[in-house]
């Protein structure tokens, strides 16, 4: 109910909770359009690259005038060609139409929009397949609901078989880089030295690796300062130095004056430096590359005439007026980044038979606490016009459990993004009127979670089968965590501190002694986490492609090739988010 929105984009409840709806900084609100149905409604006068962003020149979209579309494929020199193929897999799939390059890649995250951008600007020609839609800054609505529906996997509801995690993962033009909330860290020393030394996988070892999250860095344009800190984080900061944590500033490929809580819907200035504004747009600028929005791979095509199979192209499915079609890219080289929950199944049915495909696959389970700080009078703090949804996602971290220094395992204590709709779906339900008293607090409700490195694991069947289960330390490292997230927030001062659990039990700070504090800092941090007692959730999906060395124990082998299938890679960094390993 709480992100549901008329006709005028509003939402009657929003007055009573102190929720805006999108942000008032930006223009007003529309409902969240493609590229081409924005632009029919334009008035004239203003620039395409204003209507459409910066990528509207190599935005190819099928699902409307397919002979346009497959025009301007030609115009930027994929030569395009009715079905006939001598490889039978092909014709099999009674495909429109044939469609040539040097590189297919099947995603524009993180992974295949670099590795896309790259290759364009080396000359190559590129076509990009993207199963999500095309927003361009203009056309984001920056309302809640629309933007999970849209811009995220499974419509921003996926879940893992026992319910036990909730998974949110970006699925649009830019990946999760388009939906995420800015942090820009680099691989921990611990976790290289893991990679390199115990998994030996050298490249993470040397200094091509380093060189490598340099460039990432400077084209990300990621810097370490803050101007103006938002609620969430101001909190977090103040408690950890008020107890004697440590703290420090996240890196972020935003600038320090870049003061958005709206960048999980989509960032509407374009600062917040994703793959939609970096190196999709050099594929776009090189004149080398082009981006076929709302187009699933559904299977990678090879060819055995020579003994052994090699990936010659992709077969894609798209939605047309007259129903669903299937195109085929044929191209030398075939890489794969759609992310650690959608590219097992692709793998699958692309014959691939190792064991591996969609195991080890982890998640960074993440539990939450929160504070409330009222603003009764003009000297509150945080100040009253202060917001918990408004300002830099993440700008603090504290690696107070972090054992980064030890084992390597442990946890972040972290800050979110929660707009009311979240809020109140991971907020306990205890009765109608507790849900309404939880959600009049909301603005003044401050979030911080605590992060594990994962020693449990899963495994993706597909999109919608997905195992996963926490073992024994990961439970020990989150609710280490969950108690040092609740002496934060009352440290900061919060007046009322809980967690998400279904109990649902609320400690008035200032009116507890230090023994009723203790015992109940204790006992909600001990608290079960699984079977739907608290909600987990997950915005890092990694391992379900694991490489290595050996086979036998991986998917894809150092270089980032398959074991079974030449020619057929991704890019190594799909495997290994940049995060905490």
């Amino acid at each position: 109910m709480m992100s549901q929105v008329n006709e005028k984009g509003e939402n009657l409840s929003w007055k009573a909770i102190g929720y805006c709806g999108p942000d008032p900084g930006c223009a007003k609100t529309r409902i969240l359009k493609t590229g081409q149905q924005e632009c029919e409604e334009k008035e004239d006068g203003a620039s395409k690259d204003e209507l459409f962003g910066p990528l509207y020149k190599g935005i190819i979209n099928l699902n409307q005038s397919r002979e346009e579309a497959l025009h301007k494929l030609h115009s930027l020199g994929f030569p395009v060609s009715t079905p006939h193929s001598r490889n039978r897999r092909v014709m099999s799939l009674n495909p429109s139409f044939i469609v040539k390059c040097d590189a297919v890649v099947v995603g524009s995250g993180s992974g295949g929009g670099v590795v896309a951008g790259v290759l364009a600007n080396a000359g190559h020609k590129v076509l990009v397949l993207e199963k999500g839609s095309y927003f361009a800054r203009t056309n984001l609505s920056l309302l809640e609901g629309e933007a999970l529906d849209q811009m995220y996997l499974g419509n921003g509801t996926l879940v893992t078989d026992n319910l036990d995690v909730l998974l949110v993962a970006g699925s649009t033009v830019g990946g999760g880089s388009s939906i995420n909330w800015s942090a820009s860290i680099r691989t921990p020393p611990h976790v290289v030295g893991e990679w390199s030394e115990k998994h030996k996988l050298e490249l993470f070892g040397s200094k091509v690796y380093q060189q490598a999250l340099d460039i990432v860095c400077q084209r990300m344009e990621v810097q370490s300062d803050v101007e103006h800190e938002g609620f969430n984080n101001m909190i977090l900061r103040k408690g950890c130095e008020n107890l004697g944590y440590p703290v420090e500033t996240v890196p972020r490929n935003a600038p320090s004056n870049h003061y958005c809580g709206w960048c999980c819907f989509g960032c509407k200035d374009g600062r917040k430096k994703g793959t939609s504004e970096t190196w999709l747009v050099d594929l776009v600028e090189s004149g080398n590359g082009a981006i076929l929005p709302a187009c699933e791979a559904i299977k990678v095509i090879t060819d055995d005439s020579n003994g052994r199979k090699r990936a010659i192209g992709v077969a894609f499915a798209f939605d047309t007026p007259f129903g669903r079609e299937i195109g085929i890219v044929e191209s030398d080289v075939t890489i794969v980044a759609s992310g650690a929950i959608c590219t097992p199944a692709l793998l699958k049915r692309s014959g691939l038979k190792n064991p591996n495909v969609g195991k080890n696959f982890h998640v960074h389970p993440v539990v939450m606490a929160w504070g409330y700080f009222p603003d009764p009078s003009p000297d509150a703090w945080p100040a009253p016009e202060k917001r918990s949804y408004e300002g830099g996602i993440i700008t603090a971290m504290s690696k107070v459990v972090a054992n980064f220094e030890t084992s390597g395992y442990g946890a972040v204590i972290q800050t979110p993004s929660l707009h009311p709709g979240l809020f109140s779906g991971l907020m306990p339900w205890i009765s109608g009127i507790d849900m309404k008293n939880r959600m009049v607090k909301f603005s003044r409700t401050a979030h911080v979670f605590a992060l594990a490195r994962d020693k449990g694991s899963g495994e993706i069947t597909s999109e919608t089968n997905i195992s996963y289960k926490l073992e024994d330390l990961d439970q020990e490292n989150l609710s280490k965590g969950l108690e040092k997230c609740m002496r934060i927030l009352a440290a900061a001062g919060a007046e009322e501190i809980g967690t998400h659990h279904s109990t649902g039990r609320v400690l008035k700070v200032k009116q507890a002694n230090e023994e009723e504090f203790e015992r109940f800092v204790k006992e909600e941090s001990l608290r079960p986490l699984q079977k739907l007692s608290a909600p987990i959730t997950s915005a890092h999906q990694m391992g379900s492609c694991r490489m290595g060395v050996d086979p036998k124990s991986s998917v894809v082998n150092p270089k980032g090739e398959t074991w079974e299938v030449e020619g057929f890679s991704w890019p190594i960094l799909v495997f290994f988010l940049l995060h905490w390993g």
